[in-house]
């Protein structure tokens, strides 16, 4: 599962900002996004997924994924580095 991969993965990214300047810069490998997020705030992530062709997987709580990537806040989107 998704979650589990968030917490395995050595280098993670947390929040949409971050995510699309990660994602520019060419080290993300990977993104997991929340269901339970309205669209508009994860759109940008999105658009910039694609069009650099990165793997975008959905997750069903954005509390959980918060827990996986080691934090007490949910959070909607996760970016997996290197």
């Amino acid at each position: 599962m998704s979650y589990e991969k968030v917490k395995q993965a050595k280098k993670t990214i947390i929040g949409t900002k971050q995510t699309v300047k990660a994602i520019r810069a060419g080290i993300v490998t990977e993104v997991i996004i929340a269901q339970d997020v309205e669209e508009r705030i994860v759109a940008p992530v999105m658009e910039e997924a694609a069009l650099r062709g990165i793997q975008v997987t959905h997750v069903d709580s954005r509390l959980k994924l918060g827990n996986a990537c080691g934090i007490q806040v949910s959070a909607a989107v996760v970016a997996i580095t290197g």
